[in-house]
């Protein structure tokens, strides 16, 4: 048996990228999967890619009547939401000191209001449907501090936070809220800007960036899939309020040499 069968999963940021991944993930394990982004064109692309299982609902993760139309279109759709995977995010380049407030104020809606926005709109449905599982996903950014991307740690490290206290808030309804933290991955957002970021932070170029940490590469998208639909099932039934990392070592340190 899958351990998605016939639930129903919304994931932020769906069309493209980390994802878009997720999606097929849960589909291929027997899923319902909302497909919910701004990306009309790819998340309707990636819907008709997966067949019946799957909707896109465009959402603004920012705003309160996007996320009430999208947990609507699921419950409609599938049935009340079992699982939620807030994965929508931005990131800013910029020193504090030359930064744009109405810069900072983007990414903070985006990657913190937006998934504290989709925990509040979810529970009723996850209630319906006995419980459930969110992930919110935040970084290896939300373990540590990040040269010149103020405005993502300081998000990422609030997902953290809030993850635990919606943990303690939501376990008596058997909702289970974990955080998940990849570190460099090869998707759109990351690939290139960040991992430039780093290595411009350290006086390195990227691949010496890549080359100093323990596990010498990226991370394909698929990798940190596994580790999300892992977390998301029964098999980690016991885990609430969690950080699970999948960073190839990155936050150990560099390696010498």
């Amino acid at each position: 048996m899958n351990r998605f069968d016939n639930l129903t999963v919304i994931v932020t940021g769906g069309a493209r990228g980390l994802g878009a991944s997720h999606a097929r993930g849960f589909i291929a394990e027997g899923a319902h999967v909302v497909i919910a982004d701004v990306l009309e064109q790819e998340g309707k692309t990636l819907a008709d890619e997966l067949g019946n299982h799957a909707i896109f609902s465009r959402l603004d993760v920012t705003s309160d009547a996007d996320w009430a139309a999208t947990v609507a279109a699921a419950n409609s759709a599938f049935g009340p939401v079992s699982v939620l995977v807030n994965n929508a995010g931005v990131m800013r380049h910029e020193p504090i000191a030359d930064s744009d407030p109405a810069a900072w104020r983007r990414v903070i809606d985006i990657n913190l209001t937006g998934t504290y926005l989709g925990i509040r709109a979810v529970v009723p449905s996850m209630r319906k449907a006995g419980g459930g599982a969110i992930l919110n996903i935040s970084s290896t950014g939300g373990m540590k501090g990040e040269f010149g991307v103020s405005s993502y740690a300081a998000s990422k490290w609030g997902v953290r936070g809030m993850t635990k206290t919606a943990a303690l808030e939501l376990a008596r309804d058997n909702i289970r809220v974990n955080s998940i933290h990849p570190g460099p991955v090869r998707t759109p957002l990351t690939a290139g800007p960040a991992v430039t970021a780093h290595a411009e932070a350290y006086g390195v170029d990227p691949e010496a960036f890549l080359r100093s940490l323990a596990m010498p590469r990226m991370a394909e998208p698929e990798e940190i899939t596994r580790l999300v639909l892992f977390v998301a099932s029964d098999e980690a039934s016991f885990s609430t309020g969690s950080e699970f990392i999948a960073d190839g070592g990155q936050l150990l340190g560099p390696v010498p040499g």
